[in-house]
């Protein structure tokens, strides 16, 4: 006897997408059939997906949740917590997010875990797991314990090579100190996530639109430049090489960024290519627009042609998932800075991101239902050490799903939304929509109808597979 039965729509399943039934047993996936292989009263439940995509649930592996944010008053606060993110990205099909263990202070990584603990532990509807950001001065005691850390199932580490804005210093780690980690990366199995912009050349271009009063945010691609990104980027992977280090470059938004991805990989490296769904579709030139600055995040938006790049490396290799940088607050804060040393970053983007990502990838540019699932959930699932437990649809992997209509028609609308007052995509065409969203087995969202409860998530140790840390195996 099963749970739940899922028939009669098309499934993106390990195997490819066909005609399948998906027969769940508790928390987990116990088969996926030949249809009608398993009578409808061997299960306490049936879901008709006629008609429906059925797809693993999606992986965010770039969000920021109950995150420190400076504003331009000299003040501070904090942005949505996993409570609110969680529950919108369950109506959006997102049934994981990786969100960061930041050691902002001089303090052990263990305890940066357990205050980090504090903050998600029965407070997210979804499973999550952590990155360990290291900011700033590196000690070797920190180093010491990284190694541990490393191997207790917190395996990706994230790294600045730049401060982002003259405010923030004390962010950038200094490039010997990444050397170390990198080592430590290299022997215990992990993977660096990097933030990779040359710091010089930023501060450099800040001191220069300063003192022209060329100050505003619509200048900002000239400060988070694309040359930037190619000098960093190199530079980091060059010691990747080095050292045999595997990378997660995240958040790419330059075609600079995905020519040194595309050559790394070409050469072997294990190095594996994130952007943002902002850069694939949006340009500098949307800064200009009525509060421009909801486009924005850190690095800059960038041109026509960095776009094309980017969905151009979504097809060989080199850009490997579609995350969003989730930043949840309100539309007055997202746009009471205005400079480009004081903009908000990150977006509210969790929710609409698979909705939006389909209409770009399946119905506009052809993309098969495996390459876009790939992008919004298996790849992202196998770089970060959890397939086959997520983003994928076989016996024993977890009961997450998304079930797609793609007959629904509409626009995104705010009002549609669960995470804030304003979104980013407002008005953006959409032809498939989450419309069943099952997290371990238990349906959290049914036709506009939530039924999570802030105890259903949970953390997710993890460990990086030796094939994704000895070469490009994506």
């Amino acid at each position: 006897m099963f749970d739940v039965i899922i028939r009669g729509g098309t499934v993106v399943a390990s195997q490819g997408a066909g005609n399948y039934d998906i027969a769940i047993s508790g928390e987990t996936i116990a088969a996926v059939t030949a249809p009608g292989a398993i009578a409808d009263d061997q299960a306490g439940r049936v879901i008709d997906a006629s008609g429906k995509i059925v797809m693993p649930g999606g992986i965010d592996p770039h969000v920021h949740c109950k995150w420190h944010l400076p504003l331009p008053d000299g003040t501070a606060g904090f942005t949505e917590g996993p409570d609110v993110v969680s529950r919108a990205a369950l109506f959006g099909g997102t049934t994981t997010m990786i969100d960061f263990a930041a050691r902002m202070e001089e303090k052990p990584l263990r305890q940066v875990i357990a205050e980090r603990d504090q903050d998600w532990a029965g407070q997210c509807y979804c499973d999550y797991a952590y990155h360990v950001m290291l900011l700033g001065d590196v000690e070797p005691d920190v180093l010491e314990e990284l190694e541990e850390v490393l191997q207790d199932g917190y395996p990706t580490v994230k790294i600045f090579t730049t401060n982002i804005t003259p405010s923030r210093a004390g962010r950038m780690v200094h490039f010997g100190d990444i050397w170390e980690v990198f080592k430590i990366l290299t022997r215990t199995g992990g993977l660096g996530v990097i933030h990779a912009e040359d710091n010089d050349l930023v501060m450099h271009m800040y001191e220069k639109l300063i003192r022209e009063n060329r100050v505003s945010f619509h200048n900002m691609a000239e400060v988070h430049s694309a040359l930037s990104e190619d000098l960093s980027f190199r530079r980091v992977l060059r010691l990747a090489e080095a050292e045999q280090t595997p990378l997660y470059m995240m958040h790419v938004s330059a075609g600079t960024g995905v020519r040194a991805i595309r050559e790394a990989r070409a050469k072997g490296q294990p190095i594996y290519g994130e952007t943002l769904h902002q850069y694939m579709l949006y340009t500098s030139e949307d800064y200009q627009r009525p509060n421009g600055q909801i486009y924005h995040t850190y690095p800059s938006l960038k041109s026509p042609a960095d776009q094309a790049e980017l969905w151009a490396g979504t097809l060989d290799g080199s850009i490997n998932a579609v995350a969003t940088d989730e930043i949840c607050c309100t539309l007055r804060t997202k746009t009471v800075g205005n400079r480009i040393d004081d903009t908000t970053g990150g977006n509210a983007g969790v929710e609409p991101r698979i909705g939006v990502m389909y209409h770009e990838m399946v119905t506009q540019r052809g993309y098969s239902l495996e390459r876009f699932v790939d992008l919004v959930s298996t790849n992202a699932a196998r770089i970060m050490g959890m397939y086959p437990r997520k983003g994928a649809i076989a016996a024993g992997s977890d009961a997450d799903i998304a079930i797609l209509d793609p007959t629904i028609r509409k626009t995104v609308q705010v009002e549609d939304l669960h995470e804030t007052d304003y979104s980013p995509w407002e008005g953006h065409p959409i032809t498939a929509w989450p419309v069943v969203t099952i997290l371990r087995g238990k349906v959290m969202v049914e036709n506009g109808e939530f039924h999570g409860e802030l105890t259903d998530g949970q953390y997710l140790k993890r460990a990086i597979p030796e094939e994704i840390r000895s070469s490009p195996a994506l």
